[in-house]
Order: structure tokens, then C-alpha cells, then sequence
């Protein structure tokens, strides 16, 4: 499991051996610390694990009866697991409570896309997911160059989501993408927000509680206690849990204390790759001689904005 209690992009300082005052022998020196990964590796990491995790969560759909099923085990075990990892309490100031169940609102809302799927390939739900993200980003750029590859990452996106006919897509499946579009940018936002003002993984741990609380009656009314129970479909859905959200939530908080949120946003542009590789090597899904093409579109958006992109000033 993926979790830091303390470290790069908390803001925590880090405190070097004490050394003597000379370099003679017998005194100790201080080492220089090694350079934590870079920060997109955070992001990357990320977008693996969370579509690793929706295939095999996808997958499970059926065991449990429903989409709203594989959403409680996911994010109730999810929960488990870090309110039992990090212990947090309750934030001391009011305004920050009010984020952190902002925070877990948009998380519930981003778990839509499990629904989503039950209608359409992994690789079309989660594209259209990232519309959201891909709505901030655009909506922060500063620079022409950095606009133009948001609009190669939209354009790829297009080519993505299309399955032949923009007829054939279920109007169903198309609202609950959307509706988690926008949660996923919202989720953006707030994340931000949660690191630059609460530390340590208390908060997602809060947030995800808090997702659980409002998503777990409708997987209780979907497909009965007694389903969501048995130890095969558990042992699935740790996994799913752990893979689609303990690990991306943690790695995506750390990201977002070191990155702009627009670098962060077109990183996320590969999220429809990766699900579409996930969906064909798990799933069996495959994708389009045009959603192949879209692949080339958004890497090479990803690339583009993290070789031309401006480093943050406390990065430089």
C-alpha cells in the first residue's frame, strides 16, 4: 500500500543529521537527502492504479448485482483502510470540516462513473469522465502554446469517445459520465485545495469516509447486505478498493501539493489510454481504428505540456 505519513509534498520540513562543526574524523556529517520521485510520477502512478482498479471493478458488476454495489464495497473498504491507516480527527476549524465533506461529496459524485459503465467500454466512460479535468486545465492556461495542447488533448479525446456512432452511445450511460465529469473537476479543485491547507492523509481519509456514508445505502438497496458479503467478492473488491482509490486519492493529494493543477489535468488526459489498454487486456473491450488514433493525440498532448509547461515558482 501506497501511503505517506510523511514527506515530499506534505510541506513537513526535513531535518538533516547534526554534524560537528568540522569534517575531521570521528564526526558525523550530514548525508544529502536523495531527491524524491518527480512529481508527475505521482500522477502516472495514479492513472494506472485507478484504471487497473475500474477494470476489475467493472468486472464485478455482475457479481454483486449492480454498479452501486461494487461502489459501496469500494469506497466502504477504502475508508476502512485509511481511516485505519492515518486515525485522523476531525479538522478543529469549521471551514475546514465544510471542505473536507466538499472534498468526499466530489468523490461520491466521481464513483457515477461505475453506472456509466454498466452501459458503455470502460475506455468511453472514463474519456468522457475527463472532460472535467480537461475543462480546468484549459480554463488555467496562460500561454497560446499550452492552449493548443489542451486542444490536441480534446481533440484525441473526441476521437476516443467515439465508438462509430455518436447515436449508439446509451443516453443513460452519457449522464452519469457526465455528472462524473463533473465531480472529477470539482474533486480537482478541492484536492488542491485539502493539501495546501490540512496535512498528512487524515482529510482523504475523512473525505472518503464521508463518500462511503452517502453512496452505501443505494449498493445496500441495489443488491442486499447478503451479496456484498461473500468472501470471493471481498477479496475482489480490496482490490479494486485499494487499486482505484487508497492508492490513486493518496498519490493524486501528494501530486497536487507539487503541481499546477492545469499540468496535472493533461496529465490526467492519459487516463483514457490506460482504460482502454485495461478494457482490452482485462475486460476483452476493443477499441476503434479512430480511438487508437486518439491515443497518439492526448500522449502527445501529455508530453507537450509537461516539455513546454511553466515550473511553478516554488519548484524553479
Amino acid at each position: 500500500m501506497v501511503l505517506q505519513r510523511s514527506g515530499a509534498g506534505t510541506g513537513e520540513p526535513r531535518v538533516p543529521a547534526k554534524s560537528g562543526g568540522g569534517a575531521g574524523p570521528g564526526t558525523a556529517t550530514a548525508r544529502p537527502l536523495r531527491p524524491g520521485p518527480p512529481a508527475p510520477v505521482f500522477v502516472l502512478g495514479s492513472v494506472v492504479s485507478v484504471q487497473l482498479g475500474q477494470a476489475l471493478g467493472k468486472g464485478l458488476i455482475g457479481a454483486v448485482g449492480g454498479p452501486w454495489g461494487v461502489v459501496a464495497l469500494r469506497l466502504a473498504l477504502a475508508a476502512a483502510v485509511l481511516l485505519l491507516w492515518w486515525r485522523p480527527g476531525l479538522p478543529p476549524a469549521r471551514g475546514d470540516r465544510l471542505l473536507v465533506l466538499a472534498f468526499g461529496t466530489s468523490i461520491a459524485g466521481m464513483n457515477l462513473v461505475y453506472p456509466a459503465m454498466a452501459y458503455l467500454p470502460l475506455g468511453v466512460a472514463v474519456t468522457l469522465q475527463l472532460l472535467g479535468p480537461l475543462t480546468i486545465a484549459l480554463g488555467s492556461v496562460r500561454r497560446w502554446r499550452d492552449a493548443l495542447w489542451g486542444v490536441l488533448a480534446v481533440a484525441g479525446i473526441l476521437l476516443f469517445a467515439a465508438p462509430g456512432a455518436t447515436g449508439s452511445l446509451p443516453a443513460a450511460g452519457l449522464a452519469f459520465a457526465l455528472a462524473s465529469a463533473a465531480a472529477m473537476g470539482s474533486y480537482l479543485l478541492l484536492s488542491r485545495r485539502v493539501g495546501a491547507r490540512l496535512r498528512g492523509g487524515g482529510p482523504l481519509a475523512l473525505a472518503v469516509a464521508w463518500a462511503a456514508v452517502l453512496t452505501v445505502p443505494y449498493g445496500l438497496v441495489e443488491s442486499g447486505g447478503a451479496r456484498l458479503v461473500q468472501p470471493p467478492t471481498l477479496a475482489v473488491a480490496l482490490g479494486v478498493a485499494a487499486l482505484s482509490a487508497v492508492v490513486p486519492y493518496s498519490l493524486e493529494l501528494t501530486a497536487l501539493r507539487r503541481l499546477p493543477v492545469r499540468v496535472v489535468g493533461v496529465l490526467q488526459s492519459l487516463e483514457p489510454v490506460v482504460a482502454g489498454l485495461a478494457g482490452l487486456l482485462i475486460l476483452r473491450e476493443w477499441l476503434t481504428a479512430a480511438q487508437w488514433t486518439a491515443i497518439g493525440c492526448i500522449a502527445a498532448a501529455s508530453a507537450g505540456v509537461i516539455a513546454t509547461g511553466r515550473r511553478p515558482p516554488e519548484e524553479q
